[in-house]
């Protein structure tokens, strides 16, 4: 069964990691999907892999902290696929390492502009294009770190915090019109992003493989698909609810 048969799609960050993975996802369930991201090479390789396999894909270069690249992105939406039915705003990074006292003030406003800012952005056009197409659904990539403080990551957890309150509002704000807003808070996933942590600070593999009860790192297709669930049918009566894929990193952490 196909879970996404001619939705048109968003996702964000969709070069590499969680982002590709979701996008492919999305393809072999009949989506046609718009990749954003700033990585042109990595952002037009995700859209060849998706043809390859016989999907539909459109790249556009996208800032998601500036707002006419987040227009525009979702106008590409509208304008090739024919409206706006899934946005799942996944690009993040995760700035400083460091304490408060340390922490880079520049690094903390560029952590915010992407994470939250880029979040809202998405939200404030999506929902925009939504309307006009009788509803839609909505996905932002929040994390353990905004539920749980990791020492270092101060920018990073309150931004992530930040974008699951900002769902339970989209979902409250729009539930009546046909709008469904979720978030998945992923735990240690396999992404070049945890990988260039690691290439730092090697001692952090051991201490990362420790934190969740689940052997091993997350695979982004378990994200991807924990997504798919919730932009699907199968959850028609989810909103507001951040979703932890992380191994049982929070019931252990309690």
């Amino acid at each position: 069964m196909k879970l996404a048969e001619d939705k048109s799609t968003v996702i964000t960050g969709a070069a590499s990691g969680i982002g590709r993975a979701t996008a492919k996802v999305f393809a072999e369930h009949g989506a046609n999907v718009v990749v954003a991201d700033v990585d042109v090479d990595g952002g037009n390789e995700t859209v060849e892999a998706i043809e390859d396999d016989g999907g539909t894909a459109t790249f556009v270069e996208t800032n998601v902290a500036d707002q006419d690249d987040v227009q525009n992105m979702i106008d590409t939406a509208v304008e090739e696929y024919g409206g706006l039915d899934v946005l799942y705003n996944n690009a993040g990074i995760d700035g400083p390492h460091t304490e408060i006292a340390e922490y880079d003030v520049d690094g903390f406003d560029q952590v915010v502009d992407v994470n939250l800012k880029g979040v809202f952005l998405g939200m404030k056009y999506g929902i925009s294009a939504m309307l006009e197409d009788g509803g839609g659904s909505i996905v932002s990539t929040s994390s353990i770190g905004g539920v749980n403080a990791v020492e270092g990551y101060s920018g990073y957890g309150a931004t992530k915090a930040g974008v699951s309150l900002m769902t339970k509002t989209a979902a409250v704000e729009y539930a009546d019109q046909g709008i469904r807003a979720n978030a998945v808070a992923p735990g240690l996933v396999n992404t070049q992003m945890v990988q260039n942590i690691i290439e730092e600070e090697p001692e952090m593999e051991e201490e990362f493989l420790a934190y969740e009860p689940m052997d091993g790192f997350s695979d982004p297709r378990e994200i991807a698909n924990a997504v798919l669930f919730l932009t699907s049918d199968l959850a028609s009566r989810v909103t507001g609810v951040t979703l932890p894929v992380e191994g049982g990193f929070l019931a252990s952490n309690s």
